[in-house]
């Protein structure tokens, strides 16, 4: 098999770039033009780093990050906290935002033949369900790729339509910004792109991956930072066409309305082209949610982490019916979401300060330890996000 099957880097592309991320980064170009790019290189970097971090770990031990974590710290008083930390935020966390990623999906595909939010999310579940059940991890891996290049597709023929503004977008960024007022946003940059599931996620996937092609560590850690720079790229495309759009214009850009807003721009065309979009957004996040939480939690409570395994298909099935039964019914699981939120916060420095002790002590890294630019990368990160969510909590 050649170097070029592996697509583990492009399916955390596709994690990280759902409805939220769409809905962000919209935001974001509408209210602060190119002057939160910035926030969003950050993250891009950032991500690399951290995931380049993550596959090493899967590389070298053949094993996910959480049962990394299971089978190095060995007292109780650490390792117990740290198992509940995991079930609780990654668990019970993409279990409230599973019901984000299906109506995401379903609002795209409504948006072109109209059945209802709840109809086409009991189906986008039915369609994640069938495809995680089926276990066919090849399969899985190519629909989600084959989703990331529609996304790109999409979006990138948006921007093409909308005439870019080359000059404003340059000016714009040689004048980043950071303020109270745009503080929140750059958070939500930053948290919608260095999401921390995925850092579990793609230690397995390598994990799983090397078992059976058994590449080169050079060749996966090219393959993810290429995978999310491509990320990067489709969200700030996104950040761009709402910025031609709506930046310093009267009319003003509504979170819920995000394609009809983009009619008057785009003209008949926009809304077809949003809803593949999110469609796409939607669905790959739906799929990937469940099964980082299954690798998470299986894999913290030492329990298998087949793909057919009993407790595998329990934990991604809870997961995914937990957003199947919040999109039927209409509901938004505020206060589970407000959780997963607050949990997320806390959990990225956290694991981030665990990926770190692990890529300098683990005994069976070798040449992939980490390095002193690694490590001061790394820790640059979890100080800027500590630092910017203290000022966005206490200023």
């Amino acid at each position: 098999m050649t170097p070029t099957r592996t697509k583990s880097g492009y399916i955390i592309a596709a994690a990280f770039i759902g409805p939220g991320t769409v809905t962000t980064a919209s935001l974001a170009g509408a209210q602060f033009g190119f002057h939160l790019v910035w926030a969003l290189l950050f993250s891009v970097i950032a991500t690399i780093v951290l995931q380049d971090m993550s596959v090493r770990l899967g590389f070298a031990t053949g094993k996910g990050m959480s049962e990394a974590l299971h089978h190095q710290f060995k007292r109780p008083w650490v390792k117990y906290p740290l198992i509940l930390l995991v079930v609780a935020a990654i668990g019970i966390g993409n279990a409230a935002y599973e019901s984000g990623n299906l109506t995401g999906a379903a609002l795209g595909l409504n948006g072109i033949v109209s059945l209802g939010i709840g109809t086409w999310g009991g189906i986008m579940g039915l369609i994640a369900a069938m495809l995680l059940w089926w276990g066919k991890y090849r399969i899985i891996e190519s629909v989600l790729v084959a989703l990331v290049g529609l996304m790109a597709l999409v979006f990138a023929v948006t921007f093409a339509v909308s005439e870019p503004d080359w000059s404003a977008m340059l000016n714009q960024i040689s004048s980043p910004v950071l303020n109270t007022s745009s503080l929140t946003t750059i958070l939500a940059l930053i948290g919608t792109t260095i999401v921390p599931y995925n850092l579990f996620l793609h230690a397995s996937l390598i994990a799983r991956q090397q078992q059976e092609q058994h590449l080169p560590a050079s060749t996966y850690r090219r393959q993810s930072g290429l995978a999310i720079g491509v990320g990067g790229l489709i969200t700030l495309v996104i950040m761009a066409t709402a910025m031609q759009a709506f930046y310093g214009q009267a009319n003003e850009l509504q979170a819920g309305n995000l394609a009809a807003q983009l009619a008057p721009l785009l003209g008949s065309y926009a809304e077809v082209f949003f809803a593949m979009g999110m469609f796409a957004a939607g669905l790959t996040s739906a799929i990937t949610a469940p099964l980082a939480a299954a690798y998470a939690v299986c894999g913290a409570l030492n329990k298998p982490t087949d793909l057919s395994s009993v407790w595998f298909r329990a934990v991604w099935g809870i997961v995914l019916v937990a957003g199947v039964v919040a999109t039927l019914t209409g509901t938004r699981p505020l206060y589970a979401i407000l959780f997963a939120q607050a949990a997320n916060g806390v959990l990225l420095p956290v694991i981030a300060l665990l990926l770190l002790y692990m890529m300098n002590t683990h005994p069976q890294l070798g040449a992939l330890r980490n390095r002193l630019a690694a490590n001061v990368l790394g820790g640059g990160v979890v100080i800027l996000i500590v630092g910017l969510t203290y000022q966005k909590l206490f200023a």
